[in-house]
């Protein structure tokens, strides 16, 4: 099983953006010791709790301070963006750290309407161009020296592009370019499994193709700590975080609370149908048995896993159960 790490660079209640980074880059560190294939990080703007907006500037921060593992965005929220912009950003990442950069890409704004204006000045982007966008970003890749418009540094570089989702869209577009497909399954597992399959059914080595064969990256919440018990009481600040967020109040992430405990319960691939979101919660045995039974239901070729803990230490155990 290949596992890699999803990181929001969380900001704790009383902390700051700086120690979130700083958390961020120690937490990559010892991952790679542990035998993770890459660590992401993700483009969320207006959010408290989260420090990762500046995303491509984060990845420089992570791939600067580690040696061997992956560094990627999971993802780049492309309608925020000119493809260009996108195109020079990664292409100076593969040039100061080649053959370690990831570009994920999705079509989602990653904030609200109001924080969408301001980022883009306008609202008449248009999230169903996501396709266009992804092929005009793909094409500064390419190495013709005949371009009136290159990137530099980015043309000739070999940057892997991943397609993000949480529906069948995304699901389409990673299919008709033959691209590697991400689903957000540990926030919107609804559309997971017809989006996996349809990926896979309808999978097209194209042009711009850069794998011979669909590759499946599933996310999973995972909390472990040494008891179930434990991993209990850690799990209650994601749960009071996503509390918050889902009323539309983000907080930053709070300190574990024994109210807002909720009992584990071992992973049950019989429902994952039904499951809003994957979530694994408990001992190193009770997380390893889940995430070999969620891997068993899709054969996922990676599993790309989140931890939501308030405690820094008790955050980098969690990910050394699961290694």
């Amino acid at each position: 099983m290949i596992l890699s790490v999803l990181d929001l660079s969380p900001i704790v209640e009383q902390g700051t953006a700086a120690d979130a980074l700083r958390r961020s880059l120690d937490l990559a560190q010892h991952v790679e010791a542990w035998g993770y294939r890459r660590f992401w990080v993700a483009e969320h703007h207006n959010m408290p709790g989260i420090a990762s907006a500046a995303t491509a500037v984060v990845i420089a921060h992570i791939a600067g301070g580690t040696r061997t593992i992956r560094v990627g965005a999971g993802g780049i929220m492309l309608p925020n963006h000119a493809p260009l912009i996108v195109a020079e950003q990664f292409g100076t990442l593969e040039s100061l750290f080649p053959g370690r950069i990831d570009l994920g890409l999705g079509r989602a704004p990653g904030t609200d309407p109001r924080t969408a204006h301001a980022l883009r000045r306008t609202l008449a982007s248009d999230p169903d161009a996501f396709p266009q966008d992804v092929l005009e970003l793909l094409s500064y890749f390419e190495a013709e020296d005949g371009r009136e418009i290159r990137a530099v540094p980015g043309a000739g570089l070999a940057v892997p592009i991943y397609i993000l989702g949480s529906s069948l869209f995304g699901a389409q577009v990673a299919a008709a370019l033959g691209l590697p497909f991400a689903f957000a399954s540990h926030f919107a597992a609804q559309q997971m499994i017809p989006a996996v399959r349809i990926y896979r059914e309808q999978f097209t080595a194209s042009p711009v193709a850069q794998i011979d064969r669909p590759y499946v990256i599933l996310g999973a919440n995972v909390v472990a700590a040494d008891t179930d018990g434990e991993a209990r009481f850690l799990a209650s600040s994601g749960r009071q975080a996503f509390a918050s967020l889902r009323a539309g109040t983000p907080i930053r992430l709070p300190p574990p609370s024994r109210e807002w405990e909720k009992e584990v319960v071992p992973f049950d691939p019989s429902a994952i149908a039904s499951l809003p979101a994957i979530s694994i919660v408990g001992s190193r045995e009770t997380v390893k048995a889940g995430l070999h039974a969620f891997a068993a239901c899709l054969e996922p070729d990676e599993i790309m896993v989140v931890s939501h803990v308030h405690d820094h230490g008790a955050r980098l155990r969690c990910y050394e159960l699961m290694s």
